[in-house]
């Protein structure tokens, strides 16, 4: 098997709004996948509905080789979901709640779970109830990983946790679930988590995919170019690539994806005086690349090798 998790033109209505529209996905196994998109783009929808929480209205998918309307309770066992928010049963004691869940993983590993409870410090004799959000988020990623499963599923898993401990989090994620050629998809607001952890990224805007790339290919696609001008400030041109254009000043600041030579001859034709072209982390990219204007957003994507 080679992929973790395939999507074949997935679409979800609720009403007469388009929330998931035809996404086409692939997640290589053993892959740090990163998804990404502005609050309402859609995320916890397609993710719900890979884990059988929602119906879609067209389309397929797969999770390890199964389609995910029929997977065997065994295929379900090799597969762990952190919902956003970690709720959790808030009359449990911590023990109850790993007695609860360890009963659907037949490889439920109990000396995994009690080395994450003790490296967050925290009690089995705990009540859920009594727990912070950080340590509530903590209990829950415990519960996530101690089946040691080949495909985890996370919506924002750093929710709740301080700077210290989201770090942790990543570096325990990656370290537990990543070997033996373990597969994390997950959604996330902290841009720095993804930037760190993510092989690749996937960016949904308005339910479609427009990003699927190598997370490097991506930050090296999108640059921020500044260009000067003497004069007036006029509008740059329309053309393929161009995501925005604002101008500040005597300047016109444009967000393009794969800056090239015609970019290049629009400026010179425009009469800029000086152009700099400038790299962008993954948080600034995201931002101004889904920020965009009145055009639509050029899609990115990279094809991964057969």
């Amino acid at each position: 098997m080679n992929d973790a998790i395939v999507i074949e033109r997935l679409i979800k209505h609720y009403g007469s709004r388009r929330v998931v529209d035809a996404v086409n996905l692939r997640v290589p196994a053993g892959c740090v996948y990163g998804f990404l998109g502005r609050n309402g783009a859609g995320k916890s929808t397609l993710i719900k509905t890979l884990l059988g929480m929602v119906q879609p209205d067209v389309g397929r998918a797969t999770l390890l080789g199964e389609d995910f309307r029929d997977l065997r309770s065994a295929t379900r066992a090799r597969i762990a979901y952190l919902a956003e928010g970690h709720p959790l049963y808030r009359w449990m004691r911590v023990g109850e709640a790993a007695r609860f869940t360890r009963r659907f993983y037949p490889t439920w590993r109990e000396a995994l779970f009690e080395g994450i409870l003790d490296h967050f410090r925290i009690s089995r004799r705990q009540k859920i109830g009594k727990l912070s959000n950080g340590q509530r988020a903590q209990v829950s990623l415990a519960l996530a990983l101690a089946p040691d499963p080949e495909l985890l599923i996370l919506d924002d898993p750093t929710l709740g946790l301080d700077t210290v401990v989201r770090r942790e989090f990543l570096e325990s994620l990656i370290h537990l679930i990543q070997r033996n050629g373990r597969t994390i998809f997950f959604s996330s607001h902290m841009l720095s988590d993804v930037e760190r952890v993510a092989d690749r990224v996937g960016i949904l805007a308005d339910g479609v995919l427009r990003v699927d790339c190598p997370t490097d290919h991506f930050k090296s696609a999108v640059r921020r170019v500044v260009m000067e001008f003497s004069g007036a400030v006029p509008r740059f041109p329309a053309c393929a690539g161009l995501v925005s254009q604002r101008a500040l000043g005597g300047k016109l600041e444009l967000v393009v994806v794969d800056f090239g030579n015609q970019h290049r001859e629009l400026a010179e034709s425009l009469g800029a005086t000086d152009l700099d072209v400038l790299e962008m982390n993954l948080e600034d990219a995201f931002i101004a690349y889904t920020r965009g204007e009145a055009p639509p957003l050029p899609t990115l994507e990279w094809e991964l090798a057969v």
